[in-house]
């Protein structure tokens, strides 16, 4: 994390060179403060000897993801990148969660926080028979409050569509992977443009360059960096990235094996903080020249290592300045600004596009788009009724 002292000055700097979008949203803050996860032991384990009834996942993580900021969650394969981001998300239905996370300074409400909030599965689910358009109308006239006209939505819709970059091929139907319609890259920044029509402020991401080769990672990475150019706040998982794609985050928070933290700080330019940080560490392997720094990390903080200088990377970052450093940093940030108070929502949506005048929960409503992406056959039955009846511009389909 950078200096408590500059946090002032760069947030004022990306407020005043953020894009601006024609929906406003708050810019927002999310902070975590010994953040644990629990889950009960497996059977097998206990079979083998393991006593406790609890086994740790996560422990003791610490840190904060700032608007305009772009956050790289990296480690070793089984470290709980993806835990964490689920954890930080509130999507989390088993186990046990310690710790305090807050939005904007305000303890995290997970009811209102959906509403802020966006996550970007790693496997991209979409409808084959709609295309790119549909797909983000359908998203937007589902999610946005109902207060917001047609035009407004419409409008906004053809932004997320050019912040994206997927100008071009909107009118192309999304078709089945592997098969026809859009590529892999391609359906991964529709997935991103689904959240991005939502209008949240913080969104999660979970390795969406995973499966990509060099210049289609590239493209998505693009797409990202411009959503984080509108002054979200942005948190990705990322696996072995290339030097081009890691380099493109902002700040890097690392995980090694046991889901402890052993680095929560900015990645300074051509990696270099994170590359001192580890380099003092007595024992380290220094870099070499042209080498992918997420890759000598990995390399160099293994438990193979650990073992062999006899020392542990996450009682070493505790006891460093840059941990003392983000601990001041989380107290100041979990301090409510005086612009925001607590968001408290109502609980209609968009009741008449679901074709009745009774309001229904938020929950509710996303359990009917939730069924409706998973039943195709019902997704294609109720978008027509949609498209033919209730939408204003799509019109009857062809």
């Amino acid at each position: 994390m950078e200096d408590v002292s500059s946090f002032s000055h760069s947030r004022k700097k990306e407020e005043s060179s953020k894009v601006k979008m024609v929906l406003p949203f708050d810019p927002s803050t999310l902070t975590f403060q010994n953040v644990q996860y629990y889950v009960d032991t497996p059977q097998e384990m206990r079979k083998e000897g393991y006593v406790q009834r609890k086994l740790q996942i996560l422990s003791d993580i610490t840190g904060a993801a700032k608007p305009g900021v772009l956050t790289a969650l990296m480690g070793p394969s089984g470290a709980g990148k993806t835990t964490l981001l689920d954890v930080l998300a509130g999507r989390k239905t088993i186990g046990y969660i310690e710790g305090e996370i807050r939005a904007n300074g305000y303890p995290k409400v997970q009811e209102t926080f959906a509403r802020i909030s966006g996550y970007c599965e790693q496997n991209d689910i979409h409808s084959p028979q709609i295309t790119v358009k549909e797909s983000l109308i359908f998203s937007a006239w589902m999610r946005l409050p109902a207060c917001i006209d047609s035009k407004t939505k419409t409008k906004f819709v053809q932004e997320v569509i050019e912040t994206i970059e997927l100008d071009g091929m909107e009118d192309a139907l999304v078709g089945t992977p592997g098969l026809s319609g859009l590529s892999t890259e391609q359906r991964k920044r529709l997935t991103i443009a689904v959240e991005l029509v939502a209008n949240p402020s913080i969104i999660f991401m979970d390795e969406p360059t995973t499966s990509l080769d060099a210049r289609a990672a590239a493209i998505v990475m693009r797409a990202v960096k411009n959503v984080v150019d509108t002054g979200r706040t942005i948190v990705c998982t990322i696996h072995q990235p290339s030097i081009d794609i890691f380099e493109a985050f902002d700040e890097l928070i690392y995980l090694k094996n046991g889901g402890s933290l052993i680095y929560c700080g900015p990645l300074g330019q051509n990696s270099s903080k994170v590359i001192e940080y580890f380099e003092n560490i007595p024992g380290v392997t220094k870099i070499k020249d042209n080498c992918n720094p997420a890759t000598w990390m990995l390399e160099a903080t293994s438990s193979s290592v650990e073992s062999e200088l006899g020392i542990d990377f996450s009682e070493i970052y505790k006891s460093s300045a840059l941990y003392e450093n983000n601990k001041e940093l989380v107290r100041q940030l979990s301090n409510p600004p005086s612009r925001f108070q607590r968001c408290v929502f109502s609980n209609p949506i968009c009741p008449k596009l679901l074709g009745t005048d009774q309001k229904l929960p938020m929950e509710t409503a996303f359990i009917l788009l939730e069924k409706s992406f998973i039943q195709l056959d019902a997704f294609r039955v109720h978008y027509c009724n949609f498209v033919d009846s209730r939408h204003p511009l799509l019109g009857p389909r062809k």
